[in-house]
């Protein structure tokens, strides 16, 4: 068994796994609704691996011995990371950034990063004998827990924004989750969430309320690290909502860097739209505190959220890292999902292509140079939200069937030859 404590990340307190389940007893007493969570947990295992996994980071052994469970044994039969992390040619020619990289979890299995949160969560779900796990989510947490309860059989409940795109409903409903769509934003359906699991005793997967949230996506950071090893990333740029990948990112090098398998961490990069900006502005604010914003949008809903519920942490660690938060319009997301797409052939949703728009950004403002080692953080396909995909192309009409009206069309885009 991987051994761990809890360690609040406000205050210090120490925890036994027997001790607390979600947050702080003595921090999450400041706790307002509709908040920035208070008393958010990480865990320090007591022994990190001081050698590279000679098996894939997908091998349940290996994973069991970077992630606090009791035995590997415990995971859902499903493969979650292992993704590939893409040298980008075409993308770098573009950019003038000979050492660029695409870390692509758009093939994880429900297609986002959220299934690494959820593939631990879950782990933690059967050890501790729940048959309910429960999540408040924009779309790709439900379809997260959706996914991977189904693989477990265990049951999931979702709680939604109406609004949340139709794909992301349809994936969670068709793995069998029960879907509760709510008439009201993120922040409304996370409140809701954590009173039915109080209330009927589910186990409750919240983003960031939950500490394996945190724990489970560091495994993306451990899988970067490993395959450029020996040398890390000069810079890291993740998309960021509530704070809890960039956060995970965090934790992984941390663990790294403290097993004596890194010699440092990279800056790491919080991208968020300018319509959900709480945690960017507190960075470039010099706040140590995020504050909430009334009525947060964007095209990228995975990264809508008026209050970030792992907001304190997040501003910490990026601060910390030596990095940055940056702001990119709508506008910029879906040029950047575009650009994305026809350079490197990674069809991603509009959250996770913010993470190039943030690169063009920080690159401007002189967060990373040219000459850097750099990792784009890939969150979430495409095929996710074709709707706000289909924004930023212009499908072409129909044309008869004959050569002649095959090259008038061509001739009319000539893009469609590059």
């Amino acid at each position: 068994m991987a051994a761990f404590t809890f360690i609040c990340s406000e205050c210090g307190a120490r925890y036994r796994e027997t001790e607390v389940r979600y947050v702080c007893p003595a921090c999450a007493r400041q706790q307002q609704p509709g908040g920035v969570t208070r008393g958010v947990l990480r865990v320090e295992l007591e022994h990190v691996p001081e050698r590279w996994p000679a098996a894939r980071w997908s091998d349940p052994q290996t994973l069991a011995s970077f992630l606090p469970v009791a035995s590997s044994a415990s995971f859902p039969p499903l493969p979650v990371g292992c993704t590939p992390l893409l040298p980008v040619a075409r993308l770098r020619q573009h950019l003038a950034m000979p050492h660029l990289w695409v870390k692509d979890d758009t093939r994880n299995p429900s297609g986002s990063t959220k299934d690494r949160a959820s593939l631990l969560v879950i782990a933690k779900a059967i050890e501790y004998g729940f048959d309910t796990v429960a999540t408040a989510s924009t779309g790709n947490a439900a379809s997260a827990l959706a996914c991977l309860a189904a693989a477990a059989g265990v049951r999931a409940v979702v709680f939604v924004p109406a609004d949340a795109p139709h794909a992301k409903l349809v994936q969670s409903a068709s793995y069998g989750a029960r879907l509760v769509p709510v008439t009201g934003s993120y922040d409304d359906a996370f409140e809701l969430s954590l009173a039915a699991c109080d209330r009927f005793g589910w186990y409750n997967r919240n983003t960031a309320f939950n500490p394996f949230t945190i724990e489970g996506k560091k495994t993306v950071a451990l899988e970067i690290a490993h395959t450029l090893a020996p040398d890390p990333p000069d810079a890291v740029i993740v998309p960021t909502g509530d704070g809890v990948i960039v956060s995970g990112v965090a934790k992984g090098f941390a663990d790294l860097v403290r097993a004596g398998l890194l010699t440092r961490a990279p800056r790491l990069v919080a991208v968020q739209p300018e319509g959900s900006s709480a945690i960017a502005h507190a960075l470039r604010e010099g706040a140590a505190a995020p504050t909430p914003l009334v009525s947060a949008h964007s095209v990228a809903d995975s990264l809508v959220v008026g209050a970030p519920r792992n907001g304190l942490m997040a501003v910490a660690q990026v601060r910390a890292s030596g990095g940055a938060g940056v702001l990119v319009s709508d506008e910029a997301i879906l040029d950047a999902l575009g650009v994305l797409a026809r350079t490197t052939g990674v069809f991603a949703e509009p959250a996770a292509a913010a993470a190039l728009a943030g690169l063009l950004v920080a690159l401007e403002e002189g967060v990373v140079a040219h000459n850097e080692r750099v990792v784009v953080l890939v969150t979430g396909s495409g095929l996710k939200d074709v709707g706000a995909a289909a924004r930023a192309v212009r499908l072409p009409d129909p044309i008869p069937p004959r050569l002649e009206a095959v090259a008038e069309a061509l001739d009319d885009a000539p893009e469609s030859r590059r």
